[in-house]
């Protein structure tokens, strides 16, 4: 976490020293990515809240996967039209949630730049996206996942677990 706040600090800096004043907002996907969305915004002592996103309306395997119970809104408090956005993520696996991502925030209008940032880069990419950070690469069997995980008293945590298989039908 530290080299990922080390990263993102100097393009909270540019943002606030531009002529433009152009400010970096960060948006989490829901829910790893809102927990470092949160985490950072602290920390970098961000006015207001970090964006959430939520990739379930605009993934190419909702018939499949239907929608959960515990699913975050997007919640967005800031206008996108011209913004300077980080999405930041847990994990970037196949680039397909990160796909629903990016068509979430063009539902909210047309923002001047994306960037990514991820903890873990676990390739396996099947569409053409890449972070802009990465702070860590790792390889996983096909049946397994990673996932970050949060503890009672707030700590971050990846565990490796089996995937759960989809059902096409």
């Amino acid at each position: 976490y530290q080299s990922l706040l080390a990263a993102v600090r100097p393009w909270v800096q540019q943002g606030a020293e531009s002529s433009i004043q152009t400010s970096l907002h960060l948006v989490g996907v829901a829910t790893g990515g809102a927990w470092l969305a949160e985490r950072l915004h602290a920390d970098l002592g961000l006015p207001g809240k970090p964006g959430i996103i939520s990739s379930v309306m605009h993934r190419d395997d909702f018939s499949s996967r239907g929608l959960s119970g515990g699913v975050q809104a997007t919640q967005l408090g800031f206008e996108v039209e011209g913004a300077d956005i980080l999405v930041l993520d847990d994990v970037l696996n196949s680039g397909r949630t990160l796909r629903a991502v990016m068509n979430e925030l063009f539902d909210f209008g047309r923002p001047a730049r994306i960037r990514l940032a991820v903890l873990v880069d676990r390739g396996g990419r099947e569409l053409p996206i890449q972070p802009d950070l990465a702070m860590t690469q790792t390889t996983l069997a096909a049946d397994q996942s990673l996932r970050l995980a949060q503890d009672d008293q707030g700590r971050l945590m990846f565990k490796v677990q089996a995937r759960t298989p989809r059902v096409i039908s």
